[in-house]
C-alpha cells in the first residue's frame, strides 16, 4: 500500500497521529516508514520538511526524508543523529516544522508564478532552478533581457500575486495530463511522466505544470516577491534569483 501521503491530500496538515510500518533501531540511517505522513520527502527543486515524532514520552527528530528505494510509495524519515528510533508497531503523532514549511510553500508557488510570468511574457523554457525557506533562483533560456528587465519582471510577477488567483492541484490520467501543451516547462529534465496519473499544480488563468511539491491556496498567499538580481549565466542562460518579502 506504501505511506499515505497526507501533503498531497492537504499541504495544511501540521500535526496527526500514525503507526510506524517499519524501522530498523540499529540502523537508523534505514529510516522509519510510517503508515501515513505529511512529511514531503523532496524532488522537484523543493527540500524535504523537518519535524519531530513524538511517542511514549520520547521525541525523536527527523532532519530528512526520501523515497524508499525498493519502492516509491514508501517514504523513509531519517532520525537525528542519536535520536531514538521507534520500533515497528509503535504508535507516534507526527509534526512539522510549520515555519519551514510553510515557507516552502510560499516560496514554491513563487516560482511557479515567476515560472508562469516569464513564459507567458518572454516565451522562455526552465534551465534549472533550487529553493530554500523564503529564497530561490531559477535559470531560464533567455538569450536577451529587454532594459529594465527586472523591475518589469518583479512588477508583473506581483501582479499576479495580486490578482489572488487560485492554486489548485489536481491528479489527472496520464493522457489527459500530456495534452496539456504547457505541461513540462523544463528544456531539459523531465519529470517522471510514465505513471498512470500525473499531479498537475494548476495556478488559475497562469500556469499549468505536471509537479510533486506543496503549495500555498491561491498566489495571494505568497507574499510579496523580489526580483534580487538577474545574472548572465552563459551566451543562452539567465538566472533570476528571487526573495519572498513578509
Amino acid at each position: 500500500m506504501g505511506t499515505e501521503r497526507l501533503d498531497w491530500a492537504d499541504p495544511t496538515v501540521r500535526e496527526w497521529d500514525c503507526t510506524v510500518v517499519w524501522s530498523d533501531p540499529a540502523d537508523p540511517e534505514a529510516g522509519i516508514v510510517l503508515d501515513r505522513s505529511a512529511f514531503y520527502p523532496g524532488g522537484g527543486g523543493q527540500p524535504p520538511d523537518h519535524g519531530v515524532l513524538l511517542w511514549e514520552g520520547v521525541q525523536t527528530r527527523i532532519v530528512d526524508s526520501r523515497r524508499g528505494s525498493s519502492s516509491g510509495d514508501d517514504l523513509q524519515l531519517i532520525p537525528a543523529p542519536g535520536d531514538p528510533v521507534p520500533a515497528a508497531g509503535t504508535k507516534v503523532r507526527g509534526a512539522l516544522d510549520d515555519a519551514r514549511r510553510s515557507s516552502l510553500m510560499r516560496t514554491h508557488s513563487g516560482l511557479h508564478i515567476l515560472c508562469g510570468t516569464v513564459f507567458r511574457d518572454f516565451g522562455a523554457l526552465v534551465t534549472g532552478g533550487n529553493m530554500q525557506p523564503g529564497e530561490a533562483r531559477m535559470d531560464f533560456n533567455l538569450p536577451e533581457v529587454p532594459p529594465g528587465f527586472k523591475q518589469t519582471l518583479e512588477d508583473a510577477v506581483n501582479a499576479e500575486i495580486t490578482a489572488d488567483r487560485k492554486i489548485v492541484a489536481r491528479v489527472l490520467p496520464r493522457e489527459e495530463a500530456l495534452a496539456i501543451p504547457t505541461l513540462v516547462r523544463t528544456q531539459d529534465a523531465l519529470p517522471p511522466l510514465e505513471n498512470p496519473e500525473i499531479r498537475v499544480i494548476d495556478i488559475v488563468g497562469l500556469d499549468v505544470q505536471a509537479d510533486g511539491g506543496t503549495h500555498v491556496a491561491s498566489t495571494a498567499q505568497v507574499g510579496r516577491v523580489e526580483v534580487v538580481k538577474v545574472e548572465s549565466k552563459g551566451r543562452q542562460n539567465r538566472r533570476v534569483r528571487i526573495r519572498i518579502a513578509d
